[in-house]
């Protein structure tokens, strides 16, 4: 039976059903399942660095003395192991790649075939360890300000419309705005920005940030 937009307690419950996030979840269809040999593969080397393991936002998440460090995630066309604050590690080899044109600290490990998984695997565990004394030094990424972050005028016509939206949106965090900017800003049909702008004002009105539960 499928746990259909139900997101998963567990890794297991996660390769099983997949993140929950859609209709998908628990059928053949479903992206975890396209890419389950890789994240499996991408797990063992994880956990052999001694991260925690738990699952955040429906996905695999990894942290160090509960810091995020790094998370597995799978989509239509490949996987990922993505670093939080992956703009702070040197890359020394050139393989990590931005998630998003906009992105300002994950950085990824993408894969299109899980046989690309274990090549690299030493090159994965060095830059988890890492990742892990980023942590450990207490680095942050100097995030640009929010008022670099241009509002989509498609929000900025949604706020000039509801005063308790544009309120609730001032009151949130700089980081918490950024994300939703950020979020709101990538579709190039202005359609879809007005789709996921409808789909955050709930959140945003109960004070949430993009990726809180």
């Amino acid at each position: 039976m499928s746990k259909q937009n139900s997101m998963p307690d567990t890794v297991a419950e996660y390769l099983a059903m997949g993140c929950g996030r859609c209709s998908l979840g628990g059928t053949p269809d479903c992206k975890v399942h396209r890419w389950a040999s890789a994240i499996q593969a991408l797990r063992g080397i994880v956990l052999s660095c001694g991260l925690d393991e738990q699952i955040k936002w429906g996905m695999p998440c990894y942290t160090h003395q509960g810091k995020n460090v790094l998370m597995l995630a799978a989509f239509k066309d490949y996987c990922s192991l993505s670093f939080f604050k992956g703009s702070l590690l040197q890359d020394s080899q050139q393989v990590l790649s931005k998630p998003g044109e906009n992105s300002q600290a994950a950085r990824l490990f993408r894969f299109t075939d899980a046989a690309q998984v274990a090549p690299l695997a030493e090159t994965i565990s060095q830059y988890i360890y890492e990742a892990i004394e980023v942590e450990k030094a207490g680095l942050e990424v100097p995030f640009k300000d929010i008022s670099e972050v241009p509002i989509p005028e498609e929000f900025q016509q949604t706020l000039a419309a509801d005063p308790d939206l544009k309120a609730a949106f001032e009151a949130l965090t700089p980081g918490r705005r950024r994300g939703y900017l950020l979020h709101f800003s990538q579709p190039k049909q202005s359609k879809t920005r007005h789709s996921r702008i409808a789909k955050c004002t709930p959140k945003i009105m109960q004070g949430k940030g993009f990726h809180d539960r």
